[in-house]
């Protein structure tokens, strides 16, 4: 009789926190150049001054990160990295009817894929916050304090993006 894998005992394998932090990193690599070209794009607007602000708190997460992948001794990934960096300027090449200017639904769009982005990053303190009960670290004060800036950070990407998309598509928000 064969033993599915959720019956296995827990073989940890150090390699794969690494791993999943360095993805996390590249990822927030990316979120940080979406929203800061997001707030560029959209100067002069009523959503340049949150979204500024939103960049400055994304890069802190960033910067927090960092600091915890460096008291784990989790070594950075530089390629996941320029990667990431690849990927967020692919990733402004859009079919949305607009050939060589910025389309009113590329913000819709991309406030999407930053609400996206910034669900993940709960996700991966959440993580790191059940990782670190057992572990004794990180500290779960922090993770808590990241935690709920993400949930604040989502809650205002999406008041931005249907603000953008009741305009977008002519419809009262």
């Amino acid at each position: 009789m064969s033993e599915s894998a959720a019956d296995d005992p827990i073989r940890p394998e150090p390699q794969l926190l690494g791993i999943y932090l360095n993805d996390h990193l590249a990822g927030s690599t990316a979120g940080v150049q979406l929203v800061r070209r997001l707030a560029r794009g959209l100067r002069g607007t009523p959503l340049e001054e949150p979204l500024a602000g939103l960049a400055d708190e994304i890069g802190a997460d960033r910067a927090d990160l960092l600091a915890i992948m460096g008291e784990l001794d989790v070594p950075i990934r530089r390629y996941k990295l320029y990667t990431a960096a690849a990927a967020e300027l692919a990733g402004r090449l859009k079919f949305n009817g607009h050939l060589l200017t910025r389309s009113p639904l590329s913000t819709v769009v991309e406030l999407e894929m930053l609400r996206l982005g910034i669900e993940g990053k709960a996700s991966g303190w959440r993580t790191l916050r059940a990782v670190g009960a057992a572990r004794g670290r990180p500290d779960p004060g922090r993770l808590d304090r990241l935690i709920d800036r993400a949930t604040s950070q989502a809650a205002l990407v999406e008041t931005l993006r249907i603000r953008a998309a009741a305009r977008v598509f002519g419809v009262p928000a």
